[in-house]
């Protein structure tokens, strides 16, 4: 069986979320959308210097630590490939993290940047706690389409996967709901830290200290 529900969070942004059964296993699904009011130089700019700030550090208190693996531009299709081990608190409540008996998680984000179509993807998925849960996010930065040269549409794709025969899955509903509105939470911050730095980039190229 499916649900689905929409709403507005604000008004540039809306979540759907949705979620899947089967026997086997039940996949927690949300995707959100958010217009930001920059051209997507600024926007991109800012996407890479979101875990790098150290200001940023106390509202992306989740984020632990982030270590750039590998940086590569290829010649022929002048595309920007990266990927980046990102360290985090391991995701839900208290007692997931009681059962899998660890605090942490380790992701690896790939990202992919088109200079000359204008869009930046990005692909994170969780290499540890895998026997227990599996969640990958995608993010894509492009023009807005209703004004491509001063604003920018962020998509996120996000889903959450209960292992079924791990300890977890007596309980796969309740985790992948409670570890939804935490990724839900860390969104909204994710977009307050973007915001700042995006005005702060913006105020930077006018000239314009703080």
């Amino acid at each position: 069986k499916s649900t689905s529900i929409s709403f507005n969070s604000a008004p540039s942004s809306c979540v759907f979320c949705f979620a899947s059964a089967t026997k086997e296993e039940m996949v927690k699904a949300y995707a959100q959308e958010h217009v930001y009011k920059h051209p997507w130089e600024i926007v991109t700019s800012a996407s890479w210097r979101k875990f790098a700030d150290p200001e940023n550090k106390r509202t992306l208190s989740h984020v632990l630590d982030v270590d750039t693996l590998n940086h590569k531009l290829d010649a022929e299709s002048g595309k920007l490939y990266t990927t980046r081990a990102i360290t985090i608190h391991a995701p839900g409540p208290w007692f997931v993290r009681k059962i899998v008996g660890q605090d942490i998680c380790h992701c690896v984000e790939s990202t992919v940047v088109d200079g000359q179509s204008r869009s930046m993807q990005l692909t994170t998925r969780n290499i540890s706690l895998q026997k227990f849960i599996e969640v990958e996010e995608r993010i894509r930065y492009d023009p807005h389409p209703d004004n491509p040269s001063g604003w920018t549409v962020c998509k996120q794709e996000t889903s959450i996967r209960i292992k079924p025969l791990s300890a977890l899955a007596s309980m796969a509903e309740k985790v992948e709901q409670r570890c939804a509105d935490r990724f839900l939470q860390n969104s909204v911050k994710g977009r307050e830290v973007m915001e700042r730095i995006c005005k702060y980039l913006e105020s930077e190229s006018r000239g314009i200290t703080f």
